[in-house]
């Protein structure tokens, strides 16, 4: 089985100076679940970033569905970014149109011409979008605005969006970061069910451990830019928590983000 994403000894230093990648290597293959953990500052966002070239990185390869997405420019990158759906935290909806519209934009970048300008969907992309949202439980909010959704439903909005892409890879920058604990765990649920479903890669930065544990396939733990884990989560000891984050498992769980000094850098993340 081939790779859908492979990074080859990538770097991302920016221009302050600041390492944001150091000599970064994995691959992905169709249908894992990964997490990335890390303590803010340690290169999780900027990892994702540089998978659709939102941001460049200073040398080596990211290789998406085995083509060198460092390179691409133009037409070319747009047709690799259709490979690639991503999901935020802060949802990136337009909160003007409807639910179903917001879930049609995710065909946009398989459109040419006028259609894609003006919005002109095919009835079988309507039919599968509606189909989608009743099944992540938005059938009755379709013709909503999307302004007018919870925070939970608008992240739903964002995975269908995503999900109309037909993409091979999925990114998902913290998205349950600004949800409470049910609305967490039910965009967590629908993450793993429906990337298993169509066999899709999925990628998501966590904060939290126990949520990465629970629901990932693979782990792999990022500390100053560096990839100190990458396994199955059984094999996310203590000790490799302390690695990551620089500080004992309890005090992670107690003293949050006010203890992650060890590997705070100065970009955001």
């Amino acid at each position: 089985m081939e790779p859908i994403l492979k990074f080859d000894h990538v770097i991302k230093h920016y221009p302050n100076g600041i390492h944001a990648l150091q000599d970064v290597s994995f691959s992905v293959l169709p249908g894992e679940f990964i997490s990335v953990i890390g303590p803010s500052g340690s290169g999780k966002s900027t990892l994702l970033r540089a998978i659709n070239k939102l941001i460049s990185v200073s040398s080596g390869q990211v290789l998406v569905d085995g083509t060198n997405i460092s390179t691409q420019s133009g037409r070319v990158l747009r047709v690799t970014r259709c490979k690639v759906g991503m999901i935020f935290q802060n949802y990136n909806l337009v909160y003007r149109l409807s639910v179903l519209q917001n879930a049609l934009h995710g065909r946009l970048g398989h459109m040419k011409g006028a259609k894609g300008i003006f919005g002109l969907y095919t009835e079988e992309d309507k039919e599968k979008a509606l189909t989608l949202l009743e099944e992540l439980g938005l059938g009755s909010f379709c013709y909503n605005r999307a302004s007018d959704l919870s925070g939970g439903q608008k992240q739903r909005v964002g995975i269908a969006r995503a999900i109309m892409q037909d993409p091979k890879l999925l990114l998902c920058d913290e998205p349950i970061a600004s949800l409470d604990p049910s609305s967490a765990k039910t965009i967590m649920d629908i993450l793993r069910d429906v990337t298993q479903k169509q066999n899709i890669a999925c990628i998501v930065n966590l904060h939290q451990v126990d949520v990465a544990i629970k629901y990932s396939t693979r782990i792999i733990g990022l500390c100053k830019g560096s990839i100190v884990f990458d396994g199955i989560p059984d094999q996310l000891t203590d000790d490799v928590i302390e690695k990551i984050y620089g500080i004992s498992k309890e005090n992670l769980v107690i003293g949050g983000s006010e203890n992650e000094e060890s590997c705070i850098a100065d970009f955001a993340n």
